[in-house]
C-alpha cells in the first residue's frame, strides 16, 4: 500500500451536494473530509486546483473476454483502459469461453482476475437452459447476479424454455439481470432483409432488425415475470421510449425492478451509422434521435436508475465484415465517464445527478460495501476530472488491446486526470500503474 494521500482544493460530487475541499485516503479508506486538512507526515499531495473529484464509476456491465477471446480483451488490458476512463470497479458478463455458467466456472474467473485485473470486479453467474441447480445453489453474496440472454446475442446463451425462465425468476436467490430482445421477431426481420439486400445489409437497417418491438416484447415479458415472482430485475442497456413505460420514476431505494442505459445509446443515434457502420453494431441496436433522447430524459426522471458501458471489444478485421459477418459490440470504457459527462456540458443533467447514475446508484442497486461514495471509512475509489480540457480522439491514443475506438474524430469536453482504486493511484495524466491490482467486491445481501 502507499503513503497517505491528500487531495487539496478538490470540488467534491457527492451524496446530491458539492462541497469545496480536501481529502485525505490512508491504509486504502477515505479517512477525512473537510473544508481544509493540513498536510503532516509522510502524505502525498494531489493538487486537484479546483477539478472536480468524484467517486469512481461502477460500470455493472462489461465483455473483458477473458477467459476465450485473447486476440480481442483480456482483463488487464480493459481494465487498464477503464481506469484511464474513471472506472473503479467493474462487473464482467458471462458469455466467455468456457461460459461463466457454474459455481466453478465462476470462481475461476475471480481467481484470474486477482492477478490480472486492475479495477475492483465481480462476475455475473449466467443462466442457461439447463443450469438451474447452479442458479440455485448461487450464495447471495457470491455474485453480482445472475444474468440471463432473453434473445440470442454473442455467446449462444439464450434461454427460450417457458419453465426455465418461470423457475429462475422464481428462485434466483440475488439479482436477475436480462438482456431483452425477442429472438422470433428478430429472426423474421433478418429473413426480411436479406431477402432484400442478401448477405450484405447496409448497416443503417440494425435497428429495424434488432426492432425496437423486439426489445418491448422481451423486456415487458421479464417486466411480467418479475412482478408475478417479486423477483429483484435489473434491465440492461434500454434502447427505445417504450420500454421506459415499462419503468416507474423516482428513487432507486425500494424498487424491485431497476434499468440500465449504456453510454453509447446516450451518445450515439441512428443518423450515425452513415459514418460509423459496424463500428457502432451492438445489440440491442443504437436507435433513433427520439429514442435517445428518451433516454437522456428518463435519467432525469429517474426511470433508468444506472449508467454502464456494455463495454464489448472485436477486432477491427471482424468488425469490417459483412452486415451478417461483422459482430456487435463497441469498445467503450476509455471514455465512459467523459462521455457522460457530455450530458452535463449540454446541460441535460447535473453533476449530482451524473454521480448518482455513475457510482451511488450502481453501489445501492446492487448492495456493495462501502464503495460508491466519497465518505469517510469507504475505500477510497475516486476520480479527479478536469471540466474544462476539450481534446479530440484519435487512434493513437486508444489503449483497448483490439485496437481501435467508435469515438475517433469526436470531441470531447472533459478530461480524467487521476483515478485512484482502493487509495492507490492507479491511473494519473496519461500514465497506468500496471502494478496495482483491484479487489472483488463484496455484497451485504
Amino acid at each position: 500500500m502507499t503513503k497517505s494521500i491528500l487531495v487539496k482544493n478538490a470540488l467534491m460530487v457527492n451524496d446530491g451536494h458539492i462541497l469545496e475541499g480536501d481529502l485525505l485516503m490512508a491504509g486504502g479508506r477515505i479517512q477525512r473530509i473537510d473544508a481544509e486538512i493540513p498536510a503532516t507526515g509522510d502524505v502525498r499531495i494531489l493538487e486537484a486546483d479546483g477539478r472536480a473529484l468524484l467517486p469512481g464509476m461502477i460500470d455493472d456491465q462489461v465483455h473483458f473476454r477473458e477467459p476465450g477471446a485473447p486476440q480481442k480483451a483480456d482483463m488487464q488490458s480493459e481494465s487498464a483502459a477503464a481506469l484511464a476512463g474513471g472506472i473503479t470497479s467493474f462487473m464482467d458478463m458471462p458469455n466467455t469461453n468456457p461460459l461463466t455458467v457454474t459455481l466453478a466456472e465462476l470462481e475461476a474467473k475471480y481467481a484470474l482476475a486477482a492477478d490480472r485485473a486492475l479495477a475492483n470486479h465481480s462476475f455475473y453467474l449466467g443462466a442457461t437452459n439447463d443450469n438451474l441447480t447452479e442458479i440455485r445453489n448461487l450464495k447471495p453474496d457470491q455474485a453480482c447476479g445472475i444474468k440471463i440472454f432473453m434473445g440470442a446475442s454473442t455467446g449462444n446463451m439464450l434461454v427460450d424454455d417457458v419453465h426455465t425462465l418461470e423457475a429462475i425468476f422464481s428462485d434466483a436467490p440475488t439479482l436477475v439481470a436480462t438482456h431483452c430482445e425477442d429472438t422470433p421477431t428478430i429472426l423474421r426481420n433478418e429473413q426480411a432483409f436479406r431477402e432484400k439486400y442478401g448477405e450484405d445489409v447496409p448497416m443503417a437497417y440494425h435497428p429495424q432488425i434488432r426492432s425496437a418491438e423486439a426489445c418491448y416484447l422481451s423486456s415487458s415479458k421479464a417486466v411480467e415475470l418479475a412482478r408475478r415472482h417479486d423477483t429483484r430485475l435489473h434491465v440492461l442497456h434500454l434502447t427505445t421510449a417504450r420500454e421506459l413505460e415499462l419503468l416507474e420514476s423516482g428513487p432507486l431505494d425500494g424498487k424491485r425492478i431497476t434499468a440500465e442505459a449504456c453510454v453509447h445509446h446516450l451518445f450515439f443515434d441512428d443518423g450515425d451509422y452513415e459514418m460509423k457502420g459496424a463500428l457502432i453494431k451492438c445489440n440491442p441496436a443504437i436507435k433513433s434521435r427520439a429514442d435517445r433522447d428518451a433516454l437522456r430524459a428518463a435519467l432525469v426522471d429517474n426511470r433508468i436508475d444506472v449508467i454502464g458501458t456494455d463495454h464489448a471489444p472485436h477486432t477491427l478485421r471482424e468488425k469490417l465484415g459483412t452486415y451478417f459477418n461483422a459482430p456487435a459490440g463497441l469498445p467503450l470504457v476509455q471514455w465512459a465517464l467523459p462521455m457522460v459527462l457530455e450530458l452535463y456540458h449540454d446541460r441535460l443533467i447535473s453533476l449530482e445527478q451524473l454521480v448518482e447514475k455513475t457510482s451511488h446508484g450502481p453501489a445501492r442497486l446492487f448492495q456493495i460495501s462501502q464503495r460508491g461514495y466519497l465518505r469517510e471509512g469507504y475505500w477510497a475509489d475516486l476520480v479527479l476530472i478536469d471540466l474544462k480540457s476539450p481534446y479530440r480522439i484519435e487512434r493513437e491514443s486508444v489503449r483497448y488491446k483490439c485496437g481501435w475506438s467508435p469515438l475517433e474524430g469526436y470531441r470531447l469536453r472533459s478530461r480524467v486526470v487521476t483515478t485512484v482504486v482502493n487509495g492507490e493511484v492507479a491511473y494519473h495524466e496519461g500514465r497506468v500503474n500496471q502494478a496495482v491490482r483491484g479487489k472483488r467486491l463484496e455484497f451485504e445481501r
